[in-house]
């Protein structure tokens, strides 16, 4: 790629979007992190944000903050979307999610914006497990949620980065559509398992109701989005509707997906599950 104009990362500094920033920097490629804390500042809720760190970069990486999934997101991505094609920047990447309503919203929105544009629907991340709200359950022994033995192929966060980073530097993924999976469907008690046997602890899955784990959100004092994202996600996504496998780690990067006990290995590794 000899285009020496930045590649803007929105929510460069999550999970996936650190690990694009740091793929496209060590092939000498320049990078702007679009977030709060970034150069110029980027907010999805400052609109006025958008235009100044949109200037002068070649593409977009849109990852939502707090979760493509949550209402309203796909108006706001749309609106984004149209600014980004008004400035003359079509190629746009979204990261969107599997089986959300919101989710596919965003999607046909960026489809209509006149964007070059090339879709990721990605699986649950394994590494919400190691990069999120499920490490202090790890740690205590105990992961408590309200799903039964629904299959989920949990996606690693690294084949979604090298996913991005393959749209966003190869050519002939404009205008298509990659759903992106692990090997293997795994059930959160068959997840929390393999997790426990790789740190080498006894950790239990305990099944508990819908009024349980709402209780249990509530003593955490989140935002009220990421309550709402919560009891989304476990209660109406993990219904069986992801219950399958797709081709799309394949169809991108020409190799298999990672699986999850390699995932569970190398984390366990780290000790961030150990106490």
């Amino acid at each position: 790629m000899t285009d020496t104009k930045p590649i803007l990362i929105l929510g460069g500094t999550g999970k996936t979007g650190r690990r694009l920033a740091e793929r496209l920097t060590a092939r000498g490629i320049p990078v702007r992190i679009g977030s709060r804390s970034g150069t110029p500042r980027f907010d999805w809720e400052a609109p006025a944000s958008w235009a100044p760190a949109l200037e002068g970069v070649s593409a977009v990486y849109i990852s939502y903050y707090p979760d493509i999934a949550v209402p309203g997101a796909a108006e706001v991505v749309d609106a984004f979307a149209r600014l980004a094609v008004e400035h003359g920047i079509r190629r746009l990447v979204l990261l969107s999610g599997r089986g959300e309503h919101e989710a596919q919203r965003a999607e046909e929105m960026l489809k209509a914006s006149g964007a070059d544009w090339t879709i990721l629907r990605c699986a649950w991340f394994s590494q919400n497990f190691s990069e999120g709200f499920l490490v202090e359950p790890l740690l205590a022994g105990e992961v408590a949620l309200p799903v039964g033995p629904v299959g989920e192929p949990f996606v690693d966060v690294d084949d979604i980065a090298d996913a991005a980073e393959a749209v966003l530097t190869e050519p002939g993924h404009v205008g298509q559509l990659y759903e992106l999976t692990g090997p293997r469907l795994l059930s959160f008690a068959d997840a929390v398992g393999e997790i426990a046997k790789a740190a080498g602890r006894d950790i239990r899955f305990v099944r508990i109701t819908h009024d349980e784990f709402t209780a249990a959100v509530a003593t955490h004092e989140l935002p009220p989005e990421i309550v709402w994202l919560l009891d989304e996600l476990f209660t109406k996504v993990l219904d069986g509707r992801n219950e399958s496998l797709t081709d799309g780690v394949q169809r991108v990067l020409g190799r298999a997906p990672k699986d999850f006990s390699a995932y569970a290995t190398e984390t366990a590794a780290s000790r961030i599950w150990s106490n």
